[in-house]
């Protein structure tokens, strides 16, 4: 509260002037601590994922996970125990006291990749529901569909078994964005190692290219250094050709670019946009974290999943929300005709793993 100082001459306060000063000031004073203290700013999905990282740590077993209300700019951290909701409430989130822990949704996630790797499913923690969401493709069916629904019958309500009409799959054909002898892909994000300019897109691309060009069939710019797939998907390929631009940017297929100048990690409920050289720009929604997916390769682990389309040719592209990279797509379900949902590479631990920085 500001005041304004006033000079008068000196006057003397007595009898009833004194007690309604005393009053006056009295009243001021109580007014003022009353006011209620201002409530935080409303998080954005970023501040929101980096606050629900800290306040998990301090919960231990008493979290469930967390997701960010994007409508509403909430903070959602789901807890067991009223004792941690008043930790997760007194940390600036709201809570919401569930039944399942996070350690019992991870124990249901082992029991499902010990009993249950079957290619054509997949499977994450949702915690708007409190569950692990199980899918199953239309490649699942028989005995092995019969298998799952006995796993997940058995987890009970710590799991959701759900019906996919599309078939799970790296999406490794069908796009114009870098081209190979034997697959056509997306550049996912330019990085540099050991001062030298390379780029970073998924482990299956790298795995089955070598020498990569910006046309088909046109001069090689550049050559698979490394790459993971099953188990993670990313690869990283260094620029050959002299004088090539690698900008630290996402092309927006709009006559605009999308400048990156970090990596982050996303949190349930985040809106997100995906760049592709097959499919171009599509956004969504980020509905569960370290979702595992069953390939015919193999299985990948601590996936993200997007409600966002993707085809053939868009593996490799990037994930991000504004100048956060965010991920390296990797495969998924549906198109960008009917709809579908997508699986990314975390681009954290592919920065890190490679030794790579953004630029």
């Amino acid at each position: 509260m500001k005041h304004t100082r006033v000079s008068t001459p000196r006057t003397v306060l007595t009898g009833a002037a004194l007690v309604v000063a005393l009053t006056a000031a009295t009243l001021t004073l109580k007014t003022a601590e009353a006011a209620p203290a201002k409530a935080p700013d409303p998080p954005t999905a970023t501040a929101a994922g980096q606050r629900a990282k800290g306040i998990s740590s301090t919960l231990g077993a008493d979290g469930a996970g967390a997701y960010y209300d994007a409508k509403h700019r909430k903070l959602i951290v789901n807890v067991t125990t009223e004792a941690a909701a008043a930790k997760a409430r007194a940390a600036g989130a709201e809570a919401r006291v569930v039944k399942h822990s996070l350690a019992s949704l991870d124990a249901a996630r082992a029991t499902l990749k010990r009993q249950a790797t079957i290619p054509g499913t997949s499977w994450g923690m949702d915690p708007r529901s409190n569950k692990v969401v199980i899918t199953a493709d239309r490649t699942v069916r028989g005995d092995k569909l019969a298998q799952l629904k006995r796993v997940a019958a058995a987890l009970g309500d710590r799991a959701v078994l759900r019906q996919s009409t599309g078939t799970l799959r790296p999406l490794i054909a069908g796009g114009d964005a870098i081209w190979g002898t034997r697959a056509r892909c997306s550049l996912g994000f330019n990085v540099t190692r050991g001062g030298q300019p390379y780029f970073l897109t998924a482990g299956h691309c790298t795995n089955a290219v070598r020498s990569w060009s910006a046309t088909q069939g046109g001069e090689e710019i550049a050559v698979t250094e490394a790459g993971t797939f099953p188990g993670d998907d990313y690869g990283i390929v260094k620029y050959a050709a002299a004088g090539i631009v690698h900008p630290g940017q996402v092309d927006l297929y709009n006559g605009s670019m999308q400048s990156i100048t970090r990596a982050g990690d996303p949190i349930v409920g985040q809106k997100v946009q995906r760049s592709g050289g097959s499919t171009h720009v599509h956004d969504g929604d980020v509905i569960a974290l370290e979702v595992t997916a069953n390939y015919q390769e193999g299985a990948v682990d601590g996936l993200i999943q997007a409600t966002i389309c993707a085809e053939a040719g868009d593996s490799g592209g990037s994930l991000f929300e504004g100048d956060t990279a965010l991920g390296i797509t990797s495969g998924g379900r549906g198109d960008c005709s009917a709809g579908g949902v997508t699986y990314y590479q975390p681009v954290r631990e592919a920065l890190e793993k490679t030794g790579a920085q953004l630029g």
